[in-house]
């Protein structure tokens, strides 16, 4: 479980074709610091430590990569995929007495938005997003939605467009300063939305 609050982002340093896909990321937190096992949410995307170390170049971990978290993510898109230098968000899974500072986000991506446009508003950054049809009944506004695993708040919902803004203290410590429209970003609708969409689902039947 996580938070949708980036405390590091890493570099992608390889990938590896092993039946799973197998990723190495270059890391801030100290090797010895992650337990094999461990969770990380990588680009909002949780994924489980095989191995971990340090040498002259830092810290690094690896994780593996099923086929089904391919199909769902960006991480083997066609233009924007996962290669050797990708900067990636990056967030450890939450401990009993951390700080709820954004909202349950588990890090199981449910799909792909498209960035549509980005447009300066004030001394923050306003995105505007395309969700997958499917996707969109769930985006409400002043709702939570998770984008490359950053926890964010819904300004407006316009079929299936939404926007949000981001802030200059979060474009400098994630991958949103770079990012550029056309871009898919991993997206996970809210979990509350979720079960509540669900349960009204049954009330109406």
């Amino acid at each position: 479980m996580f938070t949708g609050i980036v405390s590091d982002v890493g570099t992608v340093e390889r990938l590896e074709d092993r039946g799973d896909l197998r990723a190495r990321i270059r890391c801030a937190y100290r090797a010895e610091g992650i337990a094999l096992g461990a969770s990380i949410a990588c680009d909002g995307v949780c994924l489980t430590v095989v191995d971990r170390g340090a040498d002259a170049a830092g810290n690094w971990f690896d994780v593996d990569i099923s086929a089904e978290t391919v199909a769902r993510t960006n991480i083997r898109g066609n233009a924007v995929g996962w290669v050797p230098g990708r900067r990636v968000n990056l967030e450890r899974a939450l401990r009993l007495g951390d700080e709820l500072g954004g909202h349950i986000v588990s890090g199981h991506v449910d799909g792909l938005a498209n960035i549509l446009s980005i447009v300066p508003e004030g001394d923050s950054l306003r995105f505007s997003f395309e969700a997958p049809e499917r996707l969109a009944r769930y985006i409400a506004q002043k709702g939570s939605v998770a984008l490359n695993g950053t926890s964010l708040t819904v300004n407006e919902v316009e079929g299936v467009r939404f926007g949000v803004n981001i802030i200059p203290h979060t474009t400098q410590v994630t991958t949103w300063g770079t990012a550029k429209p056309g871009d898919p970003v991993n997206l996970e609708i809210d979990t509350l939305a979720r079960y509540v969409a669900r349960l009204a689902d049954f009330t109406a039947a």
